[in-house]
């Protein structure tokens, strides 16, 4: 059976994307800020997104609002990274307070001009994989849903309906394994 779509009014439309606004824009906010360097940036990113969105003349053929969302979010991100260009790889790592390091950056950024840099982050993604594929499954879920997907350790404890001490603990057993299996590359980043 197939599904016929009604196109929308101009008043549905605008209540859709009003609605869509209120439902997901802090939510893409939080999913948005810590893949990038700044506030601003992230406010320029979700703008680029509902300015994408109140454009599209098929919404009513969107059958996950969200999903697209995030993924056009995901995207818009990755095209930030794109325009930057760095001399310095180390620009994009940064070490914690307690000594990890973070390569957010460098698996989001694709700048072809640097050989370099696309050498190690291929190397960076093909050593997280491998490491993520040794964890149980319970750890990698939590790992890649809050560091990946953006999602908090509370909204992930009541979707699988555990105490939030044991989604805490999944997830500082996958980051101590990850920190470790990741050290070598922080070492050569180092010396």
């Amino acid at each position: 059976m197939e599904l016929e779509l009604t196109s929308m009014s101009q008043t549905e439309k605008d209540s859709l994307i009003a609605q869509t606004v209120k439902n997901y824009g802090g939510k893409l906010m939080s999913f948005i800020r810590p893949k990038v360097r700044n506030r601003e940036d992230a406010e320029d990113i979700l703008q680029e997104v509902w300015y994408q969105f109140s454009n599209l003349t098929n919404l009513g053929e969107i059958m996950n609002i969200g999903g697209w969302l995030y993924r056009v979010s995901n995207n818009k991100i990755i095209d930030k990274y794109r325009k930057k260009t760095t001399e310095n790889l180390e620009d994009f790592v940064y070490v914690d307070e307690d000594g990890s390091f973070a390569v957010k950056d460098i698996l989001l950024l694709d700048d072809s001009e640097n050989p370099e840099l696309v050498a190690f982050r291929e190397e960076v993604w093909k050593q997280l994989f491998s490491a993520l594929e040794e964890l149980p499954d319970n750890q990698r879920l939590v790992f890649v849903e809050t560091e990946i997907e953006g999602k908090k350790l509370q909204e992930i404890a009541d979707e699988q309906g555990e105490n939030i001490k044991t989604i805490t603990s999944r997830k500082n057993y996958a980051v101590k394994h990850l920190r470790k299996r990741m050290s070598g590359l922080y070492q050569d980043l180092k010396d």
